[in-house]
Protein backbone atom coordinates (compact mmCIF):
# COMPACT_ATOMS: atom_id res chain seq x y z
CA UNK A 1 0.00 0.00 0.00
CA UNK A 2 1.70 3.04 -0.71
CA UNK A 3 1.78 6.41 1.40
CA UNK A 4 0.78 9.33 -0.57
CA UNK A 5 2.57 12.85 0.92
CA UNK A 6 1.29 16.11 -0.24
CA UNK A 7 4.16 19.07 -0.15
CA UNK A 8 3.21 22.11 -0.52
CA UNK A 9 6.07 25.01 -0.94
CA UNK A 10 6.15 27.65 -3.61
CA UNK A 11 10.05 27.43 -3.26
CA UNK A 12 10.84 24.31 -6.09
CA UNK A 13 14.17 23.84 -4.37
CA UNK A 14 12.64 22.77 -1.05
CA UNK A 15 10.07 20.82 -2.43
CA UNK A 16 12.53 18.99 -4.83
CA UNK A 17 15.05 18.19 -1.62
CA UNK A 18 11.63 17.40 0.83
CA UNK A 19 10.53 14.82 -2.01
CA UNK A 20 14.00 13.47 -3.11
CA UNK A 21 14.54 12.57 0.68
CA UNK A 22 10.84 11.42 1.42
CA UNK A 23 11.08 9.46 -1.83
CA UNK A 24 14.17 7.48 -0.64
CA UNK A 25 11.79 6.24 2.16
CA UNK A 26 9.26 4.94 -0.10
CA UNK A 27 6.91 7.58 0.03
CA UNK A 28 4.76 8.71 -3.09
CA UNK A 29 5.46 12.46 -2.98
CA UNK A 30 2.70 15.21 -4.69
CA UNK A 31 3.94 18.65 -5.09
CA UNK A 32 1.91 22.19 -4.90
CA UNK A 33 3.13 25.67 -5.34
CA UNK A 34 0.14 27.24 -3.93
CA UNK A 35 -2.60 26.66 -1.82
CA UNK A 36 -4.96 26.69 -4.55
CA UNK A 37 -3.48 23.70 -6.30
CA UNK A 38 -2.97 21.72 -2.84
CA UNK A 39 -7.24 22.27 -2.02
CA UNK A 40 -7.74 20.66 -6.11
CA UNK A 41 -5.14 17.93 -5.36
CA UNK A 42 -6.52 16.69 -1.89
CA UNK A 43 -10.51 16.97 -3.26
CA UNK A 44 -9.13 14.41 -5.86
CA UNK A 45 -6.26 12.04 -4.81
CA UNK A 46 -5.87 10.49 -1.53
CA UNK A 47 -3.30 11.97 0.74
CA UNK A 48 -1.90 10.15 3.90
CA UNK A 49 -0.24 13.56 5.34
CA UNK A 50 0.41 17.01 4.37
CA UNK A 51 3.84 19.00 4.67
CA UNK A 52 2.33 22.80 4.28
CA UNK A 53 4.77 25.72 4.04
CA UNK A 54 2.73 28.80 5.94
CA UNK A 55 3.65 31.34 3.33
CA UNK A 56 2.57 30.62 -0.36
CA UNK A 57 1.64 32.80 -2.99
CA UNK A 58 -1.96 32.65 -3.23
CA UNK A 59 -3.21 31.65 0.55
CA UNK A 60 -1.70 30.97 3.79
CA UNK A 61 -0.29 27.84 4.68
CA UNK A 62 -2.56 27.97 7.87
CA UNK A 63 -5.46 29.18 5.71
CA UNK A 64 -4.88 25.81 3.98
CA UNK A 65 -4.61 23.76 6.77
CA UNK A 66 -8.02 24.71 8.34
CA UNK A 67 -9.92 24.55 4.79
CA UNK A 68 -8.05 20.70 4.64
CA UNK A 69 -9.04 20.43 8.26
CA UNK A 70 -12.81 21.01 7.09
CA UNK A 71 -12.92 17.74 4.72
CA UNK A 72 -10.28 15.60 5.73
CA UNK A 73 -8.35 13.98 8.66
CA UNK A 74 -4.91 13.28 7.94
CA UNK A 75 -1.90 14.67 9.58
CA UNK A 76 -0.48 17.53 8.48
CA UNK A 77 3.24 19.06 9.14
CA UNK A 78 3.74 23.03 8.88
CA UNK A 79 7.65 23.26 7.52
CA UNK A 80 8.35 27.06 7.22
CA UNK A 81 10.56 29.80 8.20
CA UNK A 82 7.66 31.26 10.30
CA UNK A 83 9.69 30.73 13.30
CA UNK A 84 7.84 32.49 16.10
CA UNK A 85 6.37 31.20 19.01
CA UNK A 86 3.16 32.59 17.81
CA UNK A 87 3.46 31.32 14.75
CA UNK A 88 3.89 27.52 16.07
CA UNK A 89 1.07 27.75 18.24
CA UNK A 90 -0.98 29.52 15.47
CA UNK A 91 -0.19 26.56 13.64
CA UNK A 92 -1.23 23.63 16.11
CA UNK A 93 -4.08 25.84 17.21
CA UNK A 94 -5.33 25.27 13.88
CA UNK A 95 -5.57 22.16 13.25
CA UNK A 96 -1.21 21.26 12.10
CA UNK A 97 -0.06 18.55 13.92
CA UNK A 98 3.18 19.17 14.44
CA UNK A 99 5.72 22.28 13.17
CA UNK A 100 9.48 22.29 12.03
CA UNK A 101 10.76 25.52 11.26
CA UNK A 102 13.40 26.63 8.14
CA UNK A 103 16.40 25.67 7.75
CA UNK A 104 15.65 22.41 8.42
CA UNK A 105 17.53 19.02 8.49
CA UNK A 106 15.85 16.43 5.89
CA UNK A 107 16.59 13.88 8.23
CA UNK A 108 14.55 14.74 11.04
CA UNK A 109 11.62 15.75 8.60
CA UNK A 110 11.84 12.36 7.52
CA UNK A 111 11.62 11.01 11.16
CA UNK A 112 8.85 13.21 12.06
CA UNK A 113 6.95 11.61 8.99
Amino acid sequence: METHILVVDDEPEIAALVEVYLQSEGFTVHICGTGTEALALVRQQPVDLAILDVMLPDISGFTLCGEIRKEHHFPVLMLTAKAEDTDKITGLTIGADDYMTKPFNPLELVARV
